[in-house]
């Protein structure tokens, strides 16, 4: 089944800022919700998983990124992506980014992209599996913002970091841990209450007829 995702949006930071961050691969996957990066191949190419659950249901697509062009004048980007369920369906599709600079020192970027998926995914329908898209697109968004339009962090003072810590190696350095799966059923039951809320409002605000 063809998916066509085409969303926008503003950050109130300068394209300066925005730029590096979301060709960052290390910074962008903390702002996608179940998603892990898994290994760098090259500087254009990512390994990664993506975690969906379901109900009671959880499943994960792993696949890869590559990005096929990268204009940085214009702050544009295409990119390729593929990735296999655990339960053999698979998504595989493409995406364009281009950001722009806007007064005020804020960035825009509209994300266009064409997903092919088949698998257990696909039994709640097209409909469905644009709302659930935007939900997570939505929550992609906010966290991009809660990162970038957050003052820079001014550097500590030199003598307030000691030159050598005296701590173990293993409590300096954090464990990695797995992204949380995507929890599908909320959003669902999100985009089927925004379709009732619709109706129900395009119902009782319809203006009477003429008699």
């Amino acid at each position: 089944m063809g998916i066509e995702i085409r969303e926008q949006f503003e950050v109130q930071a300068p394209v300066e800022r925005v730029w590096p961050f979301i060709m960052d691969a290390h910074k962008v996957v903390t702002c996608m919700p179940g998603a892990q990066l898994d290994e760098v191949v090259d500087e254009r190419t990512f390994l990664g998983t993506v975690k969906v659950k379901v109900g009671a249901i959880t499943t994960s697509y792993k696949g890869r990124v590559q990005f096929t062009q990268i204009d940085n004048q214009a702050h544009s980007v295409q990119l390729a992506a593929e990735g296999r369920e655990t339960g053999g369906g698979m998504a595989k599709g493409a995406m364009s980014s281009r950001l722009e600079a806007l007064p005020g020192g804020k960035t825009g970027m509209v994300v266009e992209a064409n997903v092919d998926l088949t698998g257990r995914i696909m039994q709640v329908g097209r409909g469905m599996i644009q709302g659930v898209v935007h939900q997570i697109f939505l929550q992609f968004v906010a966290r991009i913002k809660a990162q970038l339009e957050t003052p820079p962090a001014a550097p500590a003072e030199a003598s307030a970091v000691p030159a050598e810590s005296t701590a173990p190696a293993a409590a300096r350095q954090a464990p990695a841990t797995e992204a949380p799966p995507i929890r599908i059923l909320p959003i669902i039951l999100k985009v089927i209450w925004s379709a009732i809320s619709n109706f129900f409002r395009r119902l009782f605000g319809r203006p009477a007829k003429p008699q």
